[in-house]
């Protein structure tokens, strides 16, 4: 059914020369055809003479209830075992919890020592991939370091060659540029549970550099596959850039897909003529769509082709009413902004770079541009905030609130205002990599605050992220190799703190735990290209702006050089 209603899948016929390559997204076919790196990859794969992809996901919730589920890829029907390589594409870590339901479902082994040269060669890539793959490395036998651009090539030429060992297809695979293979990296812990070195292979290289592509248009990056049962059914996604310059100090995004690229506006306007000819809506795909320096062009270039328009992030900083008109002309009703913090302390520890008169007026231009509903993104629990950050969300909440009632009233018709609200996830290569998450009790009184509070403003409501599963995001995001293990039983819905304990390890030790400015992390065998010793610099930084605020509400570092942007 669901092969019927899509356009653009490829089929290729099964013979023997095809190296034969599953993709398997593991989660829902809902959740992996909204993902539009998951689609690239299938299209980069599938370009391939010499190669043939086929999907696999997840089973919906009633299929797994069943006995005898199958899983079949979407293409031909044939299982996981009949491919040479299954390359699994996470893209959050939370996902890694389905990998044993899916490798029970398929009749392999979990762990890679328990495979053999009959078993298919199990590759993680994706952003999870190359943010920390050691959870992961007990279980897979290859890691894709970066974007797959770059890496696909020579990996694809590796692969194809017949009639060579695994051991020595693995070793081949170790020389190749962005390829990680954890045999031949044993880390070696102390008696406290820190890593304090890796044992290399001879050959191996000491660090893995990530990957990444130099010009975004040598490579379209788009719905190839347009399906309604998805996310953005209604949309043709299309990237308009990758990595970000503004250096939140909390976002993994922005430092892992460092330096910032953008395409174009020629190659996306031919991007987005393809799939006007799917769709009448293009969404727009980035970290930062409005930075893109021919947005408003681009725009424009989509609304005289009759073409509607869905943006993934708006640019607080620099929201245009010209931009905002674009924005209700191409039907939009909601729209979601990002303060992060309250108060003018906490946004500038975290080097957010906006000022409360700069969200302010971005309030005014969207409520009196004739968007209904605002959405607002905060986080909770960032390193040294105090209850008056808490506070001061409340604060905010309210004269934001208060300016769009206003409008509301104006146009005779009240709209919504709702807060996302979410633990912070100190996450690898940030420059709060050191720090811990908040205690879950502390976490629960905040939102208890800030639910009360909340409730008393009109027309204003608040959603929550569950604190269960942030605390396991950063548990698998932060942790090593003697976690993968765990994984089987945490699937099945084991207590994670006890499952720790049975294995000797500490929940707190990986979730809440402050570390050392010198400790070697898991994922330190990566070299991202942004140095640990800016990542530091960046955090003292920090350490030292929450007493001093030498600068001007508004100012913040550059996530590539460093150097202050702003007032300053």
């Amino acid at each position: 059914m669901r092969l019927q209603e899509e356009t653009g899948t490829v089929f290729h016929s099964w013979n023997e020369k095809r190296l034969k390559i599953a993709l398997v997204y593991p989660n829902t076919y809902h959740q992996g055809m909204s993902n539009l790196g998951f689609q690239t990859v299938y299209h980069l794969l599938n370009q391939s003479a010499d190669c043939l992809c086929e999907r696999f996901f997840l089973p919906d919730k009633d299929d797994l209830k069943r006995s005898d589920c199958p899983l079949l890829s979407i293409e031909s029907g044939h299982t996981l075992t009949d491919f040479d390589l299954v390359a699994l594409s996470i893209s959050f870590e939370n996902d890694y919890l389905n990998l044993p339901i899916i490798f029970n479902l398929a009749g392999i082994p979990f762990l890679a020592a328990d495979r053999d040269q009959s078993w298919p060669l199990i590759l993680f890539g994706g952003v999870c991939a190359f943010i920390n793959p050691e959870p992961l490395s007990d279980i897979v036998d290859v890691v894709a370091i970066g974007e797959a651009e770059p890496i696909l090539p020579e990996l694809l030429d590796l692969l194809v060659q017949k009639n060579q060992s695994r051991e020595d297809c693995l070793q081949k695979m170790a020389q190749l540029p962005g390829i990680y293979v954890p045999r031949f990296y044993t880390p070696v812990y102390a008696q406290t549970g820190e890593v304090t070195q890796f044992i290399i292979e001879k050959g191996a290289p000491e660090k893995v550099a990530r990957q990444f592509l130099h010009d975004l248009d040598r490579s379209p990056s788009r719905s190839f596959i347009q399906t309604a049962a998805t996310e953005f059914g209604n949309m043709a996604l299309t990237e308009v850039s990758r990595g970000c310059s503004r250096g939140c100090r909390f976002c993994a995004a922005g430092f892992v897909y460092l330096p910032p690229r953008e395409r174009s506006l020629e190659n996306l306007v031919e991007q987005v003529e393809v799939g006007l000819c799917q769709r009448d809506r293009i969404g727009l795909v980035a970290a930062a769509v409005s930075d893109h320096s021919a947005i408003q062009e681009l725009q424009t270039e989509i609304l005289e082709k009759k073409g509607q328009i869905s943006m993934s992030s708006l640019r607080l900083d620099a929201l245009t009413t010209e931009e905002v008109e674009i924005i209700y002309r191409a039907g939009h009703k909601s729209v979601a902004i990002a303060p992060e913090a309250g108060s003018q302390r906490l946004r500038d520890y975290i080097n957010k770079g906006i000022s409360e008169e700069q969200i302010l007026t971005s309030v005014k231009i969207l409520a009196d541009g004739g968007i209904k509903n605002l959405k607002l993104y905060f986080i909770i629990g960032f390193p040294d905030e105090e209850q008056s950050d808490i506070d001061a969300i409340i604060a905010l909440t309210e004269k934001i609130s208060l300016l769009w009632r206003e409008a509301g009233r104006k146009r005779g018709q009240l709209g919504q205002l709702t807060l996302s609200v979410n633990p912070f996830i100190p996450k690898p290569f940030t420059p709060f990599q050191w720090v811990g998450m908040e205690t879950t009790n502390s976490l629960k009184k905040k939102i208890r605050v800030l639910q009360a509070a909340i409730s008393h403003i009109p027309n204003t409501r608040i959603n929550n992220e569950s604190i269960r599963n942030a605390t396991l995001q950063t548990f698998l995001s932060r942790a090593d190799r003697r976690i993968g293990s765990l994984l089987p039983e945490l699937a099945e819905g084991g207590n994670i703190k006890q499952l720790c304990k049975k294995s000797g390890l500490s929940l707190d030790f990986y979730v809440t735990r402050q570390r050392q400015a010198d400790e070697i992390f898991p994922w330190d065998v990566i070299d991202q290209g942004v140095k640990k010793s800016y990542l530091w610099h960046e955090y003292q930084q920090a350490q030292q702006q929450k007493s001093t605020s030498p600068c001007a509400p508004g100012c913040r570092r550059c996530g590539v050089c460093g150097e202050l942007i702003g007032s300053c």
